[in-house]
């Protein structure tokens, strides 16, 4: 039996935040295509989770695409410089910021979306706790989407994309509660950007600070594997 359900094309870094987003579009109906771009980043190991997490959702097709961003550099991400440790910086945009790797992600998914027919896009930004990134604010999201409509033949024609993100105002705490909910194992995923040589989250991050944060505030058990507990 063919299934005529539509398809999205998810972006899927391996991430709470990305798996958490996968899952809640299959909860609405939508057969998963995941995209995950190997950007070589420092914290690669986020990849394999990325595909456990496919694996586990059901995803039809799950794309990593290489796209090595360490040619442009410009982040503690992609380049020989320090990921910062000292706990999360109010009102300035960190280090670990990748130039235009939102938009850049998004333009990759919305090509594969109109290839394969899909016209729904969802990604797992979220403009509450996070490391103020400018490509998780929600106008950042609302221009994308006029631009893929403006961008593409299927735009043009009448058929349009669609851009969901379904964390856009949760919190880290409503994030993990929504995992639970959803019945996934949060222990699949990946969040630290500056894993240890022993495979652990290092504890003191941006990303894992966040991360532990959001288990405690929603009275969860943590699963993450700390060199450091946050």
């Amino acid at each position: 039996m063919i299934d005529s359900s539509p398809l999205a094309v998810v972006l899927l870094s391996g991430g709470l935040d990305s798996m958490v987003t996968a899952a809640i579009a299959r909860e609405r109906g939508f057969r998963l295509l995941a995209l995950t771009v190997d950007y070589n980043q420092r914290h690669r190991i986020e990849i394999d989770a990325a595909r456990r997490i496919a694996g586990e959702l059901g995803a039809e097709r799950h794309i990593v695409l290489p796209l090595d961003l360490t040619g442009f550099g410009g982040s503690a991400l992609t380049a020989d410089i320090d990921v910062p440790k000292g706990g999360v910086e109010e009102g300035a945009i960190p280090i670990t910021y990748v130039p235009a790797r939102n938009t850049i992600f998004l333009s990759l998914s919305l090509g594969w979306a109109e290839a394969a027919g899909a016209r729904d896009l969802f990604i797992g930004v979220n403009a509450l706790d996070y490391s103020g990134y400018p490509d998780c604010r929600p106008e950042f999201v609302e221009a994308f989407e006029r631009m893929a409509n403006l961008a593409t033949r299927a735009g043009v024609e009448g058929d349009r994309f669609t851009v969901h993100t379904p964390l856009l105002d949760m919190s880290k705490a409503d994030i993990a509660a929504e995992a639970a909910r959803l019945g996934l194992d949060a222990g699949l995923s990946w969040t630290c950007y500056d894993p240890t040589p022993a495979g652990e989250h290092c504890g003191l991050c941006d990303a894992c600070r966040l991360r532990a944060k959001g288990f405690v505030e929603a009275g969860l058990t943590d699963p993450t594997r700390y060199a450091v507990r946050p």
